[in-house]
């Protein structure tokens, strides 16, 4: 039994008063070996309160476990070294050598553990960015490709900006620094990233050598481009952790819950959704809010200037009326609110890329959102002549279906009376549609009819027989007070049966066939 603290002062009081275990143990009422023990233990310099740790079998070997732990700079494997082990004669188990490596280990790590210096900012001085891995997403072609998430962190009001791009090419970087600029309102004193080839294209006796045309980017923004110490994130950390979380948020996971995205657009919603969420929550490391917090670093940020750089982003090309632009000879379609301004177009591989400046634009189009600056408008696939690229999803509402066959048209009211017919509701619309189409007689007074029945039964029964008359084709005098009457008796129009016409309940002849047949061949020759 575990001897409690006072036991063991009172045990050890009495052999101190006697200096004999055995006349100590009869003061102290226990066996002379407890004393024995804790006299040992306290006179070794080891805890006398705690469990007694006995000799094991690999104590003789831990200073050569030591040893290769610290050759290795601790990343030796428990595996490999139980192998030396059992080659120097230790005849333990391999479960007794991953305890005890792990234990040299614990130890080796002790001493060298990094330490950080807090980083304490000051308004207006940092900017960090980084690339991470996005979502598979649909691409030009319909087949998913990989995207990138670009993350930037300004350092002091902790204001988080996230754009998904197609690549990490320079002209992509260029458009993501500008947007996040313009967003923010202003460029800081430095810039912070790593060393991609956009940055940095060599490192000469350990300097780094910058990419020239990004040292003219910034120079155009005002600003200056930084590089951490290569292979290690750890020295900009800010930009790390804001890679983690929206890669935890954006990027579909099961733990997330998050489905899978149908568009690049709707990625892009994702991310504005994202960074006006994590903006307006308070942080928990500066206790603000960052939207409050980036409105007192504006006055930090240097003014930036009207136009954006545009010296990697392509050629210039002007939006036609038809919302295309012309490149190669061939036509590419644009989203709407686009006509008349400039855009810049580049080929990336096997693909064109239009790149517009959205805060030069006289109204920001409704799918822009919030984004400022920069910024891709349209992707396409690279055709030759006489093969325009033209992307439906930019005429939202052209007449055209994709396959070519006429929109059904939009009831558009021009009096009362047809006004108080369509605002019966869908079922309205409907009828108009198809009973114009079929050619029906008298439309005008069937639907005032419609109308005058509406006031009587009311509104909703007559819009759901309307519906019913205009999918079964029933544009007769008495079929829509049909209709009603027979709803009226409890039936779904679900149980809608759309009559054929190329059927006829008229009985025929053809069930006489076979009995004439056999009547026939079955006739005695006469004589």
């Amino acid at each position: 039994m575990k001897k409690s603290d006072r036991e063991i002062m009172e045990i050890l009081e009495a052999y101190d008063a006697t200096g004999s275990a055995h006349s100590a143990a009869q003061l102290a009422g226990v066996d002379a070996k407890t004393v024995r023990r804790y006299v040992r233990a306290r006179d070794a310099g080891a805890p006398v309160t705690g469990p007694g740790r006995r000799p094991r079998m690999i104590d003789r070997f831990l200073p050569k476990i030591e040893e290769w732990v610290e050759r290795s700079k601790g990343k030796a494997r428990a595996v490999v070294i139980h192998d030396r082990l059992v080659g120097l004669g230790f005849t333990g188990t391999e479960r007794t050598t991953r305890r005890a490596v792990a234990e040299v280990k614990k130890a080796w790590r002790a001493g060298r553990l990094r330490t950080y210096r807090p980083w304490i900012s000051e308004p207006g001085l940092w900017l960090q960015f980084d690339w991470g891995e996005g979502p598979k997403v649909p691409g030009p072609d319909g087949t998913p490709r990989r995207t990138w998430l670009f993350c930037a962190w300004l350092a002091w009001s902790r204001y988080r900006v996230v754009i998904p791009v197609w690549d990490q090419t320079l002209p992509s970087l260029i458009a993501c620094l500008d947007a996040t600029l313009r967003r923010i309102g202003g460029a800081p004193t430095y810039v912070l990233t790593d060393n991609p080839r956009t940055v940095t294209v060599d490192h000469v006796a350990g300097v780094p050598v910058r990419h020239p045309q990004i040292v003219e980017v910034a120079r155009h923004d005002g600003t200056q481009v930084h590089t951490c110490v290569p292979y290690d994130p750890e020295s900009k950390g800010g930009t790390e952790a804001t890679v983690k979380i929206a890669k935890a948020d954006l990027v579909p996971t099961e733990a997330n819950l998050r489905t899978q995205y149908a568009s690049f657009a709707e990625l892009e919603a994702a991310c504005d959704a994202f960074t006006a969420k994590v903006n307006a929550r308070r942080h928990r490391e500066s206790a603000r809010v960052p939207d409050e917090a980036l409105a007192e670093e504006r006055a930090r940020l240097h003014v930036l200037p009207a136009a954006p750089h545009t010296m990697a982003l392509g050629q210039t090309r002007i939006v036609n009326t038809d919302q295309t632009i012309r490149f190669g000879s061939v036509r590419y379609s644009t989203p709407p609110g686009l006509v008349g301004s400039e855009v810049w177009v580049r080929a990336v591989g096997s693909e064109l890329v239009a790149v517009a400046d959205l805060d030069a634009l006289p109204v920001a189009p409704s799918w822009a959102g919030d984004r400022r600056g920069l910024a891709e408008v349209a992707r396409h696939r690279l055709a030759t002549p006489e093969t325009p690229r033209i992307d439906l999803a930019h005429y939202p509402d052209h007449p055209q279906d994709p396959d070519g066959a006429p929109r059904a048209p939009r009831p558009r009211p021009r009096s009362d009376a047809e006004r108080q017919f369509l605002d019966l509701g869908a079922g309205a619309h409907a009828w108009l549609v198809e009973a114009s189409a079929a050619g029906a007689a008298r439309i005008r007074a069937k639907m005032a009819a419609a109308v005058q029945l509406a006031a009587l039964v009311g509104a909703e029964k007559v819009d759901v027989a309307l519906g019913v008359a205009a999918t079964a084709g029933r544009f007769a005098e008495d079929d829509l007070a049909a209709i009603v009457d027979h709803q009226a008796t409890g039936a779904s129009p679900v149980e809608l049966v759309v009559a054929d016409e190329t059927h006829s309940a008229q009985p025929g002849t053809s069930a006489w066939a076979g009995f004439t047949t056999s009547a026939t061949t079955s006739k005695e020759p006469t004589a």
